[in-house]
């Protein structure tokens, strides 16, 4: 299995996050395995466009809540890293308290 979980939406309460704010973040790897995704949907479109990270964060963005990691932003990203056949992404890690 590539993610802990899928899921659908966010559990944890929207941590009202500017671009400028998590790009203060440094970021660090975290295993695929340890995530829990926030959305069912792949939009295949995202995954295969060459230039699908050059306007964002080339850092996929993570929530930690109540000891989980939830992948709030960069699923494209994770799903890349697997089909690379690597187990970790790049990530900037917000942990937010319980």
């Amino acid at each position: 299995m590539i993610f802990k979980s899928v899921g659908e939406g966010r559990p944890y309460p929207d941590p009202e996050m500017t671009s400028k704010q998590w790009a203060a973040l440094p970021p660090t790897q975290v295993q695929l395995d340890h995530l829990i995704t926030t959305k069912k949907t792949l939009h295949l479109d995202v995954l295969l466009a060459e230039d699908s990270t050059f306007y964002g964060d080339m850092f996929a963005h993570v929530v930690e809540w109540r000891g989980e990691l939830y992948l709030e932003d960069g699923l494209h990203r994770a799903l890349r890293c697997a089909l690379g056949q690597r187990n970790v992404l790049h990530a900037r890690i917000l942990r937010l308290p319980d």
